[in-house]
This record gives structure tokens, C-alpha cells and sequence, in this order.
């Protein structure tokens, strides 16, 4: 009898590849503003990433891997908990609070004998110490000089006590705005590798600025390479789970800051050299909650009972041999979007929520009247009156727009705003957007054609439309369970911009609270100064 438990133990462990069992560490390395079409891997000629590439043939690439939020905060602050964004309270939005009950993944893993660090952009921006939290939620830095980020790593490495499993986050700044101009093609890049997604126009101006990001893209790819040989020469790689990934989309009208697929669409290269067989590639849905049970699971420590992860480990997938979709009962994934920037009257945000299935994505705007980019005017020197209006200087036409990125691509729409040739691309980026939007992202991977209201497509919008629901109400998203404007009250601690009071407020400003994080941010006088781009 004990050696048929022996070999069926022995036939047990052949089937997931006799793989160890030693916990272990922990690389993560997440690029800033990069859409999922952007490896080499996938097939891009834009961009050469060699080390994403040999993560991907080392272990797994997959093909539909989405963030929790186009946004770079609440989007890690989901990947950190493992839970959607509306159940993060303030780390939910754009640079608010972090509150310490959210315990993240490298917090657990600290507490279980982990070495813990990282370098870079950890989560942020925002405020993770005014509840207590002392150290950055993605684990304690190791700063460097700006952009040197492998050095970093290299002290981390350094200071790690022998034989300790260790959990690092890589928080690039690559490919954030701003970038020096020109400096994709000044790289050898040319004007013809550029890929000019749908909703932009093909005009060299928009080709440069695609190459400049194609440079910050290879750019965050090399220090990743620098980083995993380092791993391989102190013999630590094959004992590491790799993941690299990035937090949202690149930052171009219509893409980062909305819950279009390129803004939430995300490149995933997964990797353990001792721990899953190689060469395989995945088409199932995951979003970053899955990658948080994952590294609990592959670790072996238990997540927090107070606020546990959502989402679903993928570990039995990684350590199988299948490929395509391995897993049927993956059909979809949820996303959610609150406030991005100061872009509107009282800084209020723009929510979104969305599912995207395999064959469609369904969007709700749930406040419609609101611009979705931002209002296009804004004040350049104010006074708040008491009863809740504004008065002073305003800018030109077209000059705020502060959810998207300062970009010469945006200048460029901005400055053919009246071309025939182009006006309908910057008003894609900018325009007022109907309460629901559904997109076909076989056919119009650019989210182009908004399906929710043609002919023959009214099954499909109203069930997902009620799956969708259906999901928010059983994770208790304050937007569909009567508690909404709670969102307006999370306060924002970057700077704030202020705006006229806009039509659909005017009528009724008297009844639209004002929150006491923003009261005390208001200018009162003529002397107030300029408000910073």
C-alpha cells in the first residue's frame, strides 16, 4: 500500500511537471501607461522588447489580460488588494487615501518571511500615511537616482539576507508622460513602424509622438533585461515567479483614462522557471485581481481575512500544459473608473463601469452630462463666490482637457479641431458620450462604433447590461447600490484646477454638496493665483 501512495503520488507530481515545491520569490515589473498590442511578443513592429518576449517563451504570454482601472493608482491599488476598485474606498480614486485595513499582497508576504521592496513608482500618487501605513503599500523603497532603476534593485539584492524569499516591485515611470520629443526617431525608429490606432489620424505628427512612446516602452523593456540577469547570475531566477505587465493604457487621447481597450487592455508575460512549463500562450480572461490570489497561492501565505482578494488564482493554469483558452469558465472581466484628474467643477470625476466578455465590451457612463476628458475651458485666475459660482479669468477654448495627458498628439487634434479631416478625432477623445456603448473588439479593436443602440445587437447590450449590474451589486459597488456620491468625497491631495459651473449644476447648484476636503482648497479672492497646468 505505501508504495502505491508512492506512485501515484510520483504520477501525481509528473502531471503538473514534477515541479518544487520551495516558495518562491516574487519579481513584479509594471510599466507606466502601456497598451497590450505593444511587445514584440504580440506582434508589434513599433517596438522591440526582448525581455518581455523571453518571459513570455519561458513561461506564459497572455492575450487578454486587463487592468482594473485605465487610471495608475486605483488600478495598483487592485492589483496590491486584489479586490475592483469600488471596494478600495478613497484607493479606489486618483491620488486620495490608501487606508491601512487594505492590506496588500506584499504587506501578507512580509509578515510571512519575505524580504519585501521596491523602486520606482510603487502605488501612487496619493497619500498612503495619513491613516498610519508608514511604508508604501507595494513594500519599503530603495531609491535611486531618477530612472536608475536598476540600481535599485541591485541594492535590494544586496541588502537581502541569504537564503530569504524576497518579493520586489518594479514600478516604472517609462512610458509616462513627458517625453523629449523626437526621441524615437532620433533612436534609428521611422515614421513607417508606427501602428496609428483607429482613433487617431495617420499624420506624421501623430507617427512621431507613437515612436517616442515606442522609445519609453523599450526603454522600461531594457531595465527589465538588466534586472532578470542579475536574477540568473546570483542563481535566482529559476526559483522566481516573474510577472510584467504594465498598470493602464498609453497615454493618447481615447486611450489611457478610458475604459476603451486601449486604455485597459494590458500586455502579461508570466514566468517560473521551476514552477510552470514554458512556451505557452493564453487567451482566457484574467484582470489583476486573478495575479493577486495567484502570488498567494504560488507562496503559500494566506491572504487577509478581513478584505480578501476577489479574484481567481491562475496557478493551476500556469502549471498545466494547455494552451488557448484553459480555462471555459473565465467569460468575462469587470472594470471601473472614478476620478482621473482635477478636470471638471469641484473636481467631481467621471465614473465608469465595464465588462468586456470575449467578443464585446460594454461600457456604462454613468454620468453622461459630464465631459469625459475633461472641461474644455478652465480658469486661469479666480474668485469663489458663497454662492457656490466662480468668476475671473477663463482660458481659450479647448485648453483643459486634463484627463488626457499634455501630449503633442492631443496638441495636435486641439490645433485641427475645425480641419474636416481630423475634427472627428478629437471630438472621439473629447466629446459628451451617450449613458451606454458597446463595442464589437474583433472588428473595432479601437472602440469606434458604438453598437449599444444599432439594430440587432439589442439581446446582447441588455444582457450584459444586466450581467454587468447583476456583478457590481454582489461586490457592493457604491454606484448601483444608492450610495454613489460618496466618490465626491474622497478628497484629492494633488493640485486642483477650477472651472465655470456647467449647465446641468446651474439650475440647482444650491442642492450639490460640497464636499469639506474641497471647501478648504477654494481661493477666495481676487488675488488668487494662477492655477498650475
Amino acid at each position: 500500500m505505501h508504495r502505491l501512495f508512492l506512485l501515484l503520488a510520483c504520477l501525481l507530481a509528473l502531471s503538473v511537471g514534477c515541479f518544487a515545491t520551495e516558495r518562491p520569490n516574487i519579481f513584479i515589473a509594471i510599466s507606466d501607461d502601456v497598451s497590450w498590442p505593444h511587445a514584440s511578443a504580440y506582434g508589434s513592429k513599433m517596438v522591440s522588447t526582448p525581455a518581455f518576449d523571453q518571459v513570455a517563451k519561458d513561461g506564459v504570454l497572455f492575450h487578454n489580460a486587463f487592468c482594473p482601472a485605465p487610471g495608475c493608482s486605483p488600478s495598483r491599488a487592485a492589483f496590491l488588494t486584489g479586490r475592483h476598485i469600488w471596494m478600495n474606498e478613497e484607493a479606489g480614486t486618483h491620488a486620495s487615501y490608501f487606508q491601512t485595513k487594505y492590506r496588500t499582497f506584499p504587506e501578507q508576504l512580509a509578515d510571512s518571511g519575505y524580504f519585501v521592496g521596491s523602486t520606482g513608482k510603487s502605488w501612487g500618487p496619493g497619500n498612503f500615511q495619513h491613516d498610519g501605513r508608514i511604508i508604501n503599500p507595494a513594500g519599503k523603497q530603495w531609491p535611486v537616482r531618477r530612472g536608475d532603476y536598476v540600481d535599485g534593485f541591485r541594492q535590494f539584492m544586496a541588502d537581502r539576507p541569504d537564503d530569504q524569499p524576497f518579493c520586489f516591485w518594479f514600478g516604472s515611470h517609462d512610458a509616462h508622460r513627458s517625453y523629449e520629443k523626437g526621441s524615437g526617431l532620433q533612436k534609428g525608429l521611422k515614421l513607417e513602424q508606427a501602428e496609428v490606432p483607429s482613433f487617431l489620424p495617420d499624420h506624421p505628427t501623430i507617427r512621431s509622438d507613437l515612436l517616442d512612446y515606442a522609445f519609453e516602452v523599450e526603454r522600461f523593456d531594457d531595465d527589465c533585461r538588466q534586472m532578470l540577469r542579475m536574477l540568473a547570475d546570483a542563481g535566482e531566477l529559476d526559483n522566481t515567479l516573474v510577472i510584467v505587465t504594465s498598470d493602464n493604457g498609453m497615454p493618447f487621447p481615447r486611450a489611457k483614462a478610458n475604459c476603451y481597450e486601449f486604455g485597459i487592455h494590458m500586455p502579461l508575460a508570466i514566468s517560473w522557471k521551476d514552477g510552470i512549463p514554458a512556451g505557452r500562450e493564453l487567451s482566457e480572461l484574467i484582470d489583476f485581481t486573478d495575479l493577486t490570489s495567484t502570488i498567494y497561492e504560488a507562496t503559500q501565505v494566506p491572504p487577509p481575512e478581513d478584505y480578501p482578494p476577489v479574484g481567481t488564482s491562475l496557478l493551476s493554469n500556469l502549471r498545466s500544459h494547455r494552451t488557448g483558452k484553459a480555462d471555459p469558465d473565465r467569460t468575462a472581466v469587470y472594470v471601473g473608473r472614478e476620478r482621473h484628474s482635477s478636470s471638471r467643477f469641484n473636481s467631481l470625476g467621471y465614473p465608469q463601469r465595464a465588462i468586456r466578455t470575449s467578443d464585446f465590451l460594454y461600457i456604462m457612463n454613468l454620468k453622461p452630462e459630464r465631459w469625459p476628458a475633461g472641461t474644455p475651458r478652465k480658469f486661469d485666475r479666480i474668485t469663489y463666490h458663497s454662492d457656490g459660482r466662480f468668476s475671473g479669468n477663463l482660458g481659450p477654448l479647448h485648453g483643459a482637457y486634463h484627463d488626457i495627458d499634455a501630449c503633442p498628439s492631443l496638441d495636435f487634434l486641439i490645433q485641427h479641431h475645425d480641419d474636416s479631416e481630423y475634427a472627428r478625432y478629437l471630438q472621439l477623445a473629447v466629446a459628451k458620450r451617450p449613458a451606454e456603448e458597446l463595442f464589437d473588439i474583433h472588428s473595432d479593436p479601437g472602440c469606434i462604433h458604438n453598437l449599444a443602440m444599432a439594430p440587432g445587437f439589442e439581446e446582447i447590450r441588455s444582457k450584459l447590461q444586466k450581467q454587468l449590474l447583476d456583478y457590481l451589486k454582489a461586490t457592493n459597488d457604491p454606484r448601483v447600490t444608492g450610495n454613489g456620491g460618496v466618490w465626491e468625497t474622497y478628497p484629492r491631495v494633488s493640485k486642483l484646477r477650477w472651472f465655470e459651473v456647467p449647465e446641468w449644476a446651474a439650475t440647482n447648484l444650491s442642492s450639490i454638496p460640497v464636499p469639506e476636503w474641497l471647501e478648504k482648497r477654494r481661493p477666495y479672492s481676487d488675488d488668487s493665483p494662477l492655477i498650475p497646468d
